[in-house]
């Protein structure tokens, strides 16, 4: 009786154990490094810097706002996002413009008008074209630049960066075990897994 006693209790004890490390170790999303930092204008006219996104977790894209391919694409995935955690305060999405000249404060605030754009920690950002093309390419290692050979002028990546509430870059591991470091923003899949992984943040 008294070892079969002991045995329930170890049992008992290892559960708690492996829920108690499941609930207070955080998730198994992989960091890959500090968010770079930046500061940029948003469609109001207003500084918005990394600072001003700690302890929200937020999505990042680069984008123009008259891509004629993926952006449209990729704005739409950004707005499944804004849809799926709107109204939480902790959580944030960027759309950085690679097309700064034509991309102003002015033009950036229509164009969040028109995709319909409520979450209020949604900023689209300009800036200096050299500072924007260090900070997507050096910065995020995320492509962007000019072609006028290209569909209106620019090629950028449809990757996503998902930035946690320390401004940590973060991301899932691939079928096998090997960080994907960023998320397909013009595939469902993509789109879904980073979803899963933000809800996963916000918890933490």
């Amino acid at each position: 009786m008294f070892f079969k006693t002991l045995i329930v209790l170890s049992f008992i004890l290892i559960l708690l154990v492996y829920f108690f490390d499941k609930k207070f170790s955080g998730s198994d999303l992989v960091e890959i490094g500090p968010v770079p930092a930046f500061e940029l204008i948003d469609q109001n006219n207003k500084k918005i810097s990394d600072k001003d996104y700690l302890g929200k977790v937020y999505v990042v894209e680069f984008f123009f706002a008259t891509c004629p391919t993926i952006c449209p694409k990729m704005n739409q995935s950004m707005l499944q996002l804004q849809e799926e955690f709107y109204g939480n305060p902790n959580f944030g999405l960027a759309s950085i413009t690679i097309d700064p000249e034509h991309d102003t404060s002015a033009v950036l605030k229509e164009h969040a008008n028109q995709l319909g754009v409520k979450h209020y920690n949604w900023h689209f950002l300009t800036g200096d074209k050299k500072y924007i093309y260090g900070l997507a390419n050096k910065g995020f290692n995320l492509y962007a630049g000019e072609n006028n050979k290209a569909a209106g002028g620019f090629e950028h990546s449809g990757l996503f960066a998902l930035v946690d509430k320390d401004g940590k870059i973060r991301c899932r591991k691939d079928g096998q075990g090997n960080p994907i470091l960023y998320y397909d923003g013009l595939d469902a899949k993509g789109v879904e897994a980073i979803k899963e992984d933000i809800k996963k943040l916000l918890e933490e």
